[in-house]
């Protein structure tokens, strides 16, 4: 199996990382050309790897082929490439629904829309995709958790979600700088910071069974540091504004 990479941004490194250090079985990654200093990366860390000028011809080569560029590049340059139709075509782009991929695309292939996020690079975390695919299903298996959506109105939810990683990182960014401004060393400052919400993230996914309620009561003691951060935050309105992110991000991706 040939794979071929359409577009060279962080998710492509990510997944073709992913891809290479897994048991997923191909004959040949082809990636475009279009992020010089990601595609010459990978191309040297990996010997399975080359490098296209042509999307056409990355098309032309493989039976799958990832879609992996911005929403804006997508719509610009789809409809002009040529699809075979028994092909695999697994879309990454945020804002093209199955509806105007299969208009843009033209011939019967397999379109299967994908939520692979940056720690695929390490085969971890979920891949909503959606319609479901068995082959599919399997191969992200390998390099972390397939989730199956039958409903593309539903898997839009997960799609606005996706939106709350880079949030995330600004919030352990803006702890680590709290703790550089009390004198702490910026090194141990993000260890500390990046090492606590990675224990917190597998504890939660140890307890995910639990309604998450549970993790937020037994965190807290009577009068404590933690019932005063969740109170503090609840009442400056913390909580609420990121939910009505999560609906701004929902109602852009359904425009």
């Amino acid at each position: 199996m040939k794979l071929g990479f359409i577009g060279t941004g962080r998710i492509t490194s990510a997944v073709v990382t992913g891809i290479c250090s897994s048991s997923i079985s191909y004959k040949k990654i082809i990636i475009s050309h279009r992020n010089k200093s990601i595609s010459s990366s990978l191309k040297k860390k990996f010997k399975k790897i080359t490098i296209s000028k042509d999307n056409q011809e990355i098309i032309n080569s493989c039976d799958w082929i990832f879609l992996s560029v911005t929403p804006t590049v997508g719509e610009k340059i789809i409809k002009d490439l040529k699809f075979r139709y028994n092909q695999t075509i697994i879309s990454f782009i945020s804002t093209i629904t199955l509806a105007q991929l299969k208009k843009a695309i033209k011939v019967k292939a397999k379109i299967i829309r994908a939520i692979p996020l940056p720690p695929i690079s390490l085969k971890k975390g979920p891949v909503p995709i959606c319609p479901p695919n068995k082959k599919v299903k399997d191969f992200f298996n390998k390099i972390g958790t397939t989730v199956e959506i039958k409903n593309e109105k539903s898997s839009i939810n997960f799609w606005a979600t996706s939106g709350m990683m880079a949030p995330f990182y600004e919030l352990l960014r803006v702890m680590t700088d709290w703790l550089v401004k009390r004198g702490v060393k910026r090194n141990n400052a993000q260890k500390y910071i990046t090492s606590l919400f990675l224990a917190l993230s597998e504890d939660a996914v140890v307890n995910s069974k639990k309604d998450l309620k549970y993790l937020v009561k037994e965190s807290q003691t009577p009068k404590g540091l933690n019932e005063q951060g969740v109170k503090e935050l609840t009442k400056a309105g913390f909580y609420k504004s990121l939910e009505k992110t999560l609906n701004n991000i929902h109602k852009r991706l359904n425009k």
